[in-house]
C-alpha cells in the first residue's frame, strides 16, 4: 500500500521505471491532483516515510510507470481500448486496514471523492 494517486500509463516500451506520458497526460494529472488535494497526507508526497523512507510524491500523484512498471495494467488497457480515462487511488500505507480503522480512511477521503466526481 501507500497514499497517492497514480495515472497512465504504467509502463514504458523499455520496461523500466521512467516517466510514460500519455496523450492525455495533463488531464490525468488534473484529475489525480483534484483528489490528493483535498487529502492533506497524501498531498505533502510522503505519507509512508516510517515504511517506506525513500518513496516521495510529488503533490500526491505519480505517473504509474515513474513510480514502478506494470506491463498490461488495467486502466493503460482500460484507456487505450475503450477511452476510459482511469486512475488508481492507493488508500494507505497499510494495504488491508482492521475494520475499525475504516472511518479514518473515510473521513481522510471523503472531501477528495467528493472533489474527483466534480470532475465529471
Amino acid at each position: 500500500g501507500s497514499l497517492v494517486v497514480n495515472y497512465p500509463f504504467d509502463d514504458d516500451e523499455q520496461g523500466i521505471a521512467v516517466y510514460s506520458k500519455s496523450p492525455d497526460d495533463a488531464v490525468f494529472q488534473q484529475l489525480a491532483l483534484s483528489y490528493s488535494k483535498e487529502n492533506t497526507k497524501m498531498y505533502q508526497g510522503n505519507p509512508c516515510k516510517d515504511m517506506y523512507p525513500t518513496e516521495y510524491f510529488p503533490r500526491g500523484i505519480t505517473n504509474g510507470a515513474q513510480w514502478y512498471n506494470v506491463p498490461g495494467g488495467m486502466q493503460d488497457w482500460n484507456y487505450l481500448h475503450t477511452n476510459c480515462f482511469e486512475v488508481t487511488i492507493e488508500l494507505g500505507c497499510v494495504k488491508y486496514p482492521k475494520a475499525e480503522e475504516l472511518p479514518k480512511y473515510w473521513e481522510q477521503n471523503r472531501r477528495s471523492l467528493l472533489q474527483f466526481m466534480k470532475q465529471v
